[in-house]
């Protein structure tokens, strides 16, 4: 037993849309950002959550193994896992162990090199790169640009494959031009292999309205379908 604890705010287990296959999936507690665009406020407190070791993670994806297939297996999701780097890192190594496939999905907000233990055990990072300007990603994330893209740049030479994600959100980043830009940043990094594009959602309205907060973004609309579906249309190769 590793003595440890991380905080979790809640598990899925058969996820679909977090990385390859069919996945068990741990959305971990805690962010030091505060995206404008955020579904899940109520990760936000690190205090939030439960108590659970690495060894209780691991047992309970094992019971879901039979599901994961060829491509499927461990994914871990915050919140920004990273802010708990020496958990995720005991999580995948177990993971790994057990021969079980792991995926981390970040923001890619903290310095790689503080990261390398979590790293080491990780087979796939979903990197959100959440806007493709410096100017939105002070104003609406709460950090500079060049944060993911140091990260990005660091899976680069891990040569750990990347699947870049953005929530296309209306009158910010829904435009074609955006989309090229995100295809260049993808082009530039052999690492990445994959770019998927998420509708703005905002079925969170009622997380802000319980926790008395505002809703930055809760004056936008939704994405149409035809939008998405002609922004996916531009990613070629990177949309399988």
């Amino acid at each position: 037993m590793s003595g440890m604890t991380g905080r979790i705010h809640s598990f899925q287990s058969l996820g679909t849309l977090d990385g390859p296959g069919v996945r068990f999936v741990a959305f971990l507690q805690g962010c030091p950002l505060r995206c404008s665009c955020c579904h899940n406020p109520d990760t936000w407190n690190l205090d939030g959550g439960e108590a659970y070791t690495p060894e209780d993670v691991v047992r309970r994806a094992l019971r879901c193994r039979p599901y994961f297939g060829q491509k499927g297996g461990v994914t871990l999701s915050g919140g920004e896992p990273l802010l708990q780097r020496a958990f995720v890192a005991e999580v995948f190594r177990l993971c790994h162990e057990n021969g079980i496939n792991t995926c981390l999905d970040t923001s890619g907000c903290y310095a790689p090199e503080a990261c390398d233990a979590a790293l080491a055990h990780t087979d796939r990072v979903l990197l959100d790169v959440k806007y493709t300007s410096d100017e939105h990603y002070q104003q609406y994330v709460g950090c500079t640009m060049e944060k993911p893209m140091q990260f990005l740049r660091y899976l680069n030479q891990r040569q750990i494959p990347v699947t870049l994600r953005q929530v296309i959100i209306p009158t910010l980043n829904d435009t074609e031009v955006n989309v090229q830009a995100l295809l260049a940043i993808a082009k530039d990094h052999l690492c990445v292999d994959k770019v998927e594009l998420l509708p703005f959602r905002k079925i969170c309205q009622t997380k802000y309205d319980i926790l008395q907060k505002k809703f930055p973004f809760g004056h936008l609309p939704e994405p149409e379908k035809a939008c998405m579906e002609r922004l996916r249309s531009l990613l070629g190769v990177y949309g399988g």
